[in-house]
């Protein structure tokens, strides 16, 4: 996406790819997995996979401009999204929604209303605890005000914008109201999970989205003195899912073996890092814990890389390389409103350079004859 206004031919497929998500999310907007033949996969609700097509779509359009994105089917499928977000704030009295993976008959654990979206899985595809997700509904409301924006600006629709700025504005009330607990070591900070009840799960998870990406979505400011609270927090021994090794220390997730690391996360965590040290740390860490030019795994053991779940896995390898523009090739986010080559998605987010500006020009030069040669091919 970064490189689509100085290479337009690769634009038709970034098209067709938002495309494919629209019909996805109009064939079954509680599905997270579809096959080649859009069939159903796997049906597990998550908030953050109707957020996900909302960012791409945005994204496009803020790089290049191109108001060929604005298709019918687009905009029908932000109304499916906008009405599937709406049931689910109300999902005792609006929904059918039901999973045998969940307690409590499929209905899953008892909640009150809280503005936020009910949720049934997290990010990672494991069952919640409690269904309202804390990362899920950060990313939900900051992708509620990229659709708003699309709306407004290419389908020129004044009302689905306010309803969905109303609808960011509420979820983003019910964080800060029922997603803070009070922690004696660290302050406030965000829960994972809560039910709206007062009770919450104090944790982290190495699937994105996650608390330590908050600043990475947009949705917290780097210096946000309770994002700090809950990183400092999520990065440690505090957090039941933080696992230290000889090669590798990180945010590992239910979803793999206990005490298993996610090179996943040790991308985030750079991705969000304050300083170049910590970047640069969490590199190292990358680089002792698979082979990024072969293809990061899902989870390895810290203490011999050598035992891993998935040879390859697509997402690591993926976010591996936005890490990689930002530091190496120096294509870092800019202010909200600009869109200068080198923005990526996250507003707020500022990743430390780790090189000089004449080394980062020819390391982007490097890139864009790789990418000038595939598109030759």
């Amino acid at each position: 996406m970064r490189f689509l206004p100085v290479f337009p031919t690769l634009a038709p497929t970034a098209r067709e790819v938002i495309e494919r998500n629209a019909k996805n999310v109009l064939t079954d907007s509680y599905a997270n997995a579809f096959t080649a033949g859009y069939k159903v996969w796997e049906e597990k609700w998550e908030p953050d996979s109707l957020a996900y097509p909302i960012n791409l779509a945005w994204s496009y359009w803020k790089r290049t401009g191109d108001a060929g994105v604005f298709t019918r089917r687009l905009q029908w499928s932000f109304i499916r999204t906008l009405r599937t977000y709406d049931c689910e704030q109300h999902h005792a009295t609006c929904s059918r929604y039901t999973s045998s993976f969940l307690p409590n008959r499929g209905q899953g654990a008892h909640f009150s209303l809280t503005g936020m979206i009910w949720g049934a899985f997290r990010p990672s595809d494991d069952p919640v605890r409690y269904p309202f997700n804390i990362p899920q509904q950060m990313l939900a409301a900051v992708s509620l005000g990229d659709l708003a924006d699309l709306e407004e600006t290419g389908y020129h629709d004044e009302a689905l914008a306010v309803r969905a700025r109303l609808m960011a504005q509420e979820i983003s009330a019910g964080i800060e109201q029922h997603g803070l607990v009070y922690d004696m070591r660290y302050g406030w900070i965000y829960a994972y999970e809560v039910d709206g009840r007062g009770n919450s799960e104090r944790m982290d998870d190495a699937n994105p989205p996650n608390l330590i990406s908050a600043t990475y979505f947009g949705y917290s400011s780097p210096d946000d003195p309770v994002y700090q609270n809950t990183r400092r927090f999520a990065l440690s021994g505090q957090n039941p899912y933080y696992y230290s090794g000889r090669y590798a220390s990180g945010l590992g997730s239910s979803h793999t073996r206990t005490g298993w690391v996610w090179p996943l996360a040790l991308i985030m965590r750079a991705l969000t890092a304050p300083s170049v040290r910590e970047v640069a740390h969490s590199l190292a860490q990358i680089q002792q814990t698979g082979s990024p030019a072969a293809g990061l795994h899902e989870s390895v053991d810290p203490n011999d890389p050598a035992q891993f779940t998935r040879n390859e896995f697509g997402w690591a390898n993926a976010l591996y390389a936005e890490l990689i523009f930002r530091t190496v090739a120096n294509l870092s986010t800019g202010p909200a409103g600009q869109v200068p080559l080198g923005t990526l998605v996250p507003r707020e987010a500022q990743t430390p350079q780790l090189v000089e500006p004449a080394q980062a020009l020819r390391n982007a030069g490097v890139i864009a004859l790789t990418l000038q040669s595939v598109l030759d091919l």
